[in-house]
């Protein structure tokens, strides 16, 4: 081997060195896509700021553009750290044949709920009155935006494909109440969180629209960590939520973002009932 070529081969395999020990040092976190991205970037920004301080590793916040693209992230490790929807937790759990684990979730999505949404000036007095009109979902993946308010349509008796003028899928909460608003859909649901947050913030379009009926309660969101994570820092991760305190001032900015009173622990077996509704439905096998 030539001198020039060994310099070089070993100069590569430094810097592959010092490339995979930065990588160990990097927390890969991504979101499902359920509001717009500038959105999802300013909630994460001060939680991120915060898991760089308890695990001591550069945190790496990656929007996707579906939420397909986060299960696959956590399935072939390019994500370290997911917020899931229930729905897309279970597609994660079947993709990786359990080995994707939920950690915490907000103690509101223990009992997390959809709002049905009609425009102000709608004659709409109950679900039953939809039968004939335009409809919006959210994303089609997304579980309080198509999923379980599916799921209890139809065990109020409507078959949105059948009973349903038509049927849009607007990609995101926000996107919905839009949609709505704009007479692009004479009704459309939506998960609470974001209606809470959108009527507190005066949006005009939420000013366009009413809430018709509100669903039962089920579990929703959770953070969950990719198969084969290190226990160690799945441990840390897990920690550094539950002791979150929406009482300390610097952590209030957090929680707020966050739209949560406190953290909880959280366990696979919470969306097994998610999963019954997504068979119910043809969604999973």
């Amino acid at each position: 081997m030539k001198p020039l070529f060994r310099i070089a081969l070993a100069l590569s395999l430094s810097v592959l060195a010092l490339g995979a020990s930065a990588q160990g040092k990097v927390l890969r976190v991504s979101a499902i896509p359920d509001e717009a991205p500038t959105e999802l970037q300013r909630k994460f920004t001060p939680l991120g700021d915060y898991l760089k301080k308890e695990t001591g590793m550069d945190v790496q916040f990656t929007p996707v553009t579906d939420y397909a693209a986060v299960v696959e992230g956590l399935a072939t490790n390019k994500i370290d750290l997911a917020w899931l929807g229930g729905f897309t937790f279970v597609q994660a759990r079947i993709r990786t044949n359990g080995g994707a684990v939920p950690i915490v979730q907000r103690a509101e999505d223990e009992v997390f709920t959809s709002k049905f949404i009609v425009p102000v000036d709608s004659t709409a007095k109950t679900l039953a009155d939809l039968k004939g009109k335009t409809f919006a979902f959210g994303a089609p993946s997304s579980t309080s935006g198509s999923l379980m308010p599916r799921y209890f349509l139809m065990q109020a008796g409507i078959d949105p494909e059948k009973d349903f003028k038509t049927v849009a899928f607007s990609g995101a909460h926000d996107a919905t109440v839009a949609f709505v608003a704009a007479s692009r859909a004479e009704a459309g649901v939506l998960n609470a969180s974001v209606w809470e947050k959108l009527v507190e913030s005066k949006n005009p379009n939420a000013a366009k629209v009413r809430v018709l009926a509100t669903t039962p309660t089920y579990y929703d969101y959770n953070w969950t960590v990719r198969p084969g994570l290190d226990p160690a820092l799945t441990k840390k991760l897990t920690e550094a939520f539950l002791k979150l305190d929406p009482t300390d001032p610097a952590i209030k900015e957090i929680m707020s973002l966050q739209r949560a009173s406190k953290f909880i622990a959280t366990k696979s077996s919470n969306y097994d009932g998610i999963e019954a509704a997504a068979k119910s439905a043809g969604l999973v096998k």
